[in-house]
């Protein structure tokens, strides 16, 4: 078996550190304890891999690091080094586990742990993951447990012991019990679709289409990182290929919402060469947190999603833009690909009698993607809703269309 690694700041998190070492250790699991401090010496324990050792991989002293202008610049620094440790270990078989520990160094143990895969047991353990801060630096696009510390993580008490106790107990049940993600057997096929609570009954539909033609769904939320996480999985061999169903994550980061799917959301896929069915799902929309919309867009039309989050409609100029950006990105493909266009509504509330309903901004969008999209890429347009079942079962017949024309 390999080692479990644990990264932390140990100039400020030593004592706590080798506790947990050696609760892992009674328990059978081997330990790497990685040092990601940048200014002091280590306390009350010996890392496995020093600061400096860290430092020396990336070509520099540590004096030269602790230099480096600003503490923000030099965690930047250490994190890269850390992450390129951890996956260059894993690579070589050498470690089966993650656990970063600290409060606001947490985060450079956290990206770390992130290389590892989709199955590799992972635990955050942090004052900071309170619910007050943001979980998307513990978690990224991984499977990764994070445990609130309650108590700061300074000195043993029986508080910290039973909490760092129960994260060595967690980690050692999953390294006996659970097991990574492995590819597809022989003979099975998986699809990848996007879905929100705006599209469930389509993407139900289109599920079951699949499976009664032999292929198992995957299903994303189309969330900000679930979109990411289908892409990379993508990239890893779990697909046959993707039915994007909702695409809303390229929107929210033209006007700052919390779904941003980042600058290669519906590019990455086509760049792998798989085939896929891309339908305009939610694409009228940002999503925001209850409260947080910018008083420059408190005049648009709003949804109350639920009480923790509310959507705000695109403007004409938005949908004109996200056109745009839809094609040149799933221009990138080189596999067969389609786009389905709904007529009849984007989103649950784009109804005759819903706050989103605007068949001039859909003409836009659809007026740009057919302007900017390689002219090999059909369009299809159908009078239907984007979350109507009918819809869901088109998507899945064209997808399976697609990989029948790519047989010999």
């Amino acid at each position: 078996m390999g080692k479990v690694v644990i990264v932390a700041t140990l100039d400020t998190k030593g004592p706590e550190v080798a506790y947990l070492r050696d609760r892992l250790n009674i328990l059978g699991l081997e330990t790497l304890v990685v040092d990601s401090g940048i200014l002091g010496e280590p306390v009350g324990i010996v890392p496995d891999v020093s600061h400096s050792e860290l430092a020396g991989r990336g070509g520099i002293t540590l004096a030269q690091l602790q230099g480096s202008g600003t503490r923000g610049r030099a965690v930047e620094t250490m994190r890269e080094l850390v992450r390129d440790l951890v996956r260059e270990r894993f690579a070589a078989g050498e470690i089966i586990g993650g656990i970063s520990v600290g409060g606001v160094g947490s985060v450079m143990g956290a990206a770390a742990i992130q290389e590892l895969p989709v199955g590799v047991p992972k635990i955050v353990v942090a004052p900071t993951a309170s619910g007050h801060h943001e979980f998307g630096p513990y978690v990224g696009t991984k499977d990764v447990m994070v445990v609130h510390s309650v108590v700061d993580i300074l000195g043993l008490n029986p508080v910290s012991t039973t909490v760092f106790d129960n994260v060595a107990a967690a980690m050692f049940g999953m390294l006996a019990h659970g097991h990574p993600l492995t590819r597809p057997a022989q003979g099975q096929k998986f699809v990848a679709t996007t879905m929100l609570g705006n599209t469930t009954a389509a993407v139900g539909a289109l599920k079951d289409r699949l499976a009664e033609n032999g292929i198992e769904t995957v299903v994303f939320h189309s969330n900000g990182v679930g979109g990411r996480a289908m892409e990379e999985l993508a990239g890893e061999g779990q697909f046959v290929g993707v039915i994007d169903y909702t695409t809303n994550e390229i929107n929210d980061p033209l006007v700052g919402g919390i779904h941003n799917g980042g600058p290669d959301r519906l590019a990455t896929v086509g760049r792998l060469g798989l085939p896929q069915v891309l339908v305009p799902g939610c694409m009228d929309f940002s999503v925001w947190a209850a409260g947080s919309i910018p008083a420059s867009m408190r005049a648009r039309p709003v949804y109350d999603h639920n009480p923790e989050y509310t959507l705000v409609r695109a403007t004409h100029d938005e949908k004109a833009q996200l056109g745009r950006i839809f094609a040149e990105r799933v221009n990138e493909t080189t596999a067969p690909a389609a786009v389905i266009m709904p007529m009849l509504g984007l989103s649950i509330p784009a109804t005759p009698d819903g706050p989103f309903w605007d068949p001039e901004g859909d003409a836009l969008f659809l007026a740009a993607l057919r302007e900017n999209l390689r002219p090999d890429i059909p369009i299809e347009t159908v009078d239907l809703h984007i979350n109507d079942p009918d819809l869901g079962r088109l998507a899945a017949d064209r997808f399976l269309s697609l990989i029948n024309k790519e047989k010999p």
